[in-house]
């Protein structure tokens, strides 16, 4: 039973001012929901299982030495964003708070709803912060990949082809990544464009002083990071085929994978 059943009123109210703070003409493309699922990934995706440490228990990123990951720039936006929240909401944990955002966000953009549970609770020790250098590295290639969410974070191929699929929502900027652009058409809709933009186009490197990254060779107005491109190799490729294809099969899979990362290193205790 998911939290939402078994205590409906508790997080319910906080879903919904959740969704109030996400629409804003004056950020980006309309809407903070693309940044706030970024702000749930990167808070989850530093767990190492062989070290048994790192993830979204201890809301970590609230102290320097996470929050000044170059990996995490710009994320000062999204937990700014949440803040009011928090104060209004004093007994939820940021832990709790940023993943189950994170959840609100892809089912606000039309994504799958994931069955998010609370428990998590936040570490107030800077000694406590996982290792920089955790995260997903954009710039590098397959073997990194498999690296980073198999070796480290415990997930399958398929798993890991399907939480990339994040990038179907959301941008890159020069001022933060060092990357610049959206990855699909629809920044702000949760779908498997990403895959069929990166099955079907013609990706050409760009022509920039900037790191390396691919844009469409028509217009130039979407792009494609080296860690995507690498997904158009084995063993990756078969599943972003299936997800081009079957968007359900894509909502599915992300759900049940998004909530497995937002769970990486939790100890439940019990439902709050």
């Amino acid at each position: 039973m998911s939290t939402t059943q078994a205590s409906p009123d508790k997080y319910q109210l906080v879903r919904e001012d959740i969704v109030k703070v996400f629409p804003n003409e004056e950020y980006d493309d309309g809407s903070f929901a693309p940044v706030v699922l970024r702000l749930a990934w990167h808070a989850s995706g530093t767990y190492d299982k062989n070290h048994k440490n790192g993830g979204s228990d201890g809301a970590t990123m609230r102290h320097k030495t996470e929050s000044q990951d170059p990996a995490n720039a710009g994320l000062q936006v999204a937990r700014d964003l949440l803040e009011p929240i928090k104060a209004k909401h004093e007994w939820i944990s940021y832990a709790d708070l940023w993943t189950l955002a994170g959840c609100v966000a892809i089912e606000h953009m039309g994504g799958p709803h994931i069955e998010w549970t609370g428990g998590r609770r936040d570490k107030n020790n800077e000694t406590e912060c996982p290792p920089v250098g955790r995260l997903p590295d954009a710039a590098l290639g397959k073997d990194h990949v498999l690296d980073v969410f198999v070796s480290r974070m415990g997930f399958t191929v398929r798993e890991t082809v399907a939480l990339i699929g994040a990038h179907t929502v959301g941008r890159c900027h020069v001022d933060r990544s060092g990357f610049d652009g959206p990855w699909t058409y629809n920044p702000t809709r949760f779908s498997n464009q990403f895959y069929k933009l990166l099955l079907n186009v013609e990706w050409v490197e760009k022509k920039w002083d900037g790191p390396k990254q691919f844009v469409d060779a028509d217009e130039g107005e979407i792009m494609m990071l080296p860690t995507d491109m690498a997904l158009l190799e084995q063993p990756f490729l078969q599943y972003v085929e299936l997800y081009a294809k079957d968007q359900q099969a894509f909502f599915d899979d992300f759900s049940a994978a998004f909530l497995k990362l937002v769970e990486l290193g939790v100890s439940k205790r019990g439902k709050l």
